[in-house]
């Protein structure tokens, strides 16, 4: 049975959405157990007794919270994060999920667990929403500045994920530039191209507009690029659903549209919602790690595990190392 480790205690609403999010987890999957990684006094309270031979308590008296400095996190081997990632280097877990500080997670993670043999730089991936489905897109904050060999990487890390973790079929892949010629793009995206044109599924340049639109499954991009793309697909989301809101309100026709509507409304909803993916996974260290956004829900954090467990079923690691390997020589 998987065993999943979790920080309880570092998310921006404490240990209760997590464990809310864990209880419907257990509703749905009967073959994980979770070790919940926090302060017990605080922890076992919330803890339904029906659930008591499924969910364990590793002790942690210390938490990093969001405005500590990710560089610090090694030094707090008593925190709940260090304590989690502890527990899946050693192979009591197979996985990590934590809505606490990613920068802490990311680094814990990195140099505690290790990355897969062949890869220099592990990339965070997100799931944007598409019109026909979503696209992966890494790397999108982990590392600022790349050079051709990290997007390599991120391509293969990301075909491979999408097919053993996202279950699509011979995933089409683009390099995310400001033209779709192969002669456009800076330095480091033209050498890129090179590198990542031998590999299956390979489309070549995508624009931004293409990772919407369903053209390809996975994009690769450094992650500063990749950050302020999911900060304004964020921002413009956000922005469109204010703008709805505040036309409604402005028209009894519109009113009446909208009730007309809601089943429209409640699907596009879903489609921007990030509860709907979980959290983003760390991918290119040797055991699934998913980091969750810090104001995750009890459904996003559902959906982490979820992912987290998909993850840990699969040959993941194994088949990007095989890749790495065939590819990048």
């Amino acid at each position: 049975m998987i065993k999943i480790a979790i920080d309880a205690m570092g998310g921006d609403n404490g240990p209760t959405p997590i464990i809310e999010g864990l209880k419907l987890a257990l509703k749905h999957d009967r073959h994980f157990e979770a070790i919940l990684v926090g302060n017990e006094e605080e922890l076992l309270p919330l803890i339904p007794s029906k659930f008591k031979d499924r969910i364990s308590i590793h002790h942690a008296s210390d938490v990093i919270g969001m405005s500590d400095q990710a560089t610090d996190a090694l030094k707090r081997k008593e925190s709940s994060a260090y304590k989690a990632i502890e527990l899946v280097k050693s192979g009591v877990a197979s996985a990590y999920v934590s809505a606490g500080h990613s920068g802490a997670s990311m680094s814990l993670a990195t140099l505690r667990i290790g990355r897969i043999k062949g890869v220099s730089r592990p990339a965070i991936a997100t799931l944007m929403p598409t019109i026909t489905g979503n696209t992966l897109v890494l790397d999108v904050g982990a590392n600022v500045d790349c050079d051709p060999i990290n997007l390599l990487e991120f391509g293969i890390m990301g075909q491979v994920y999408s097919e053993d973790v996202l279950a699509v079929e011979k995933p089409l892949m683009g390099l995310l530039s400001n033209g779709e010629e192969e002669t456009k793009g800076n330095e480091i995206t033209k050498a890129a191209y090179k590198l990542l044109e031998p590999l299956p599924h390979f489309v070549g340049n995508v624009e931004g507009n293409d990772i919407f639109n369903g053209a390809v499954d996975v994009v690769v991009c450094d992650g500063f690029m990749g950050n302020v793309l999911l900060k304004t697909a964020e921002g413009v989301a956000d922005t469109i659903v204010t703008l709805i809101k505040n036309d409604l309100r402005r028209s009894l026709i519109a009113i009446t549209g909208a009730v007309l509507m809601r089943k429209v409304f409640k699907n596009l909803k879903l489609k921007v919602d990030y509860a709907e993916y979980g959290g983003a996974p760390l991918i290119g260290v040797n055991a699934p790690v998913i980091i969750a956004h810090g104001k995750s829900n009890a459904k996003a954090i559902k959906n982490a595990i979820f992912q987290a467990i998909k993850a840990a079923d699969s040959n993941l690691n194994s088949h990007i190392e095989e890749k790495l390997k065939q590819f990048k020589g």
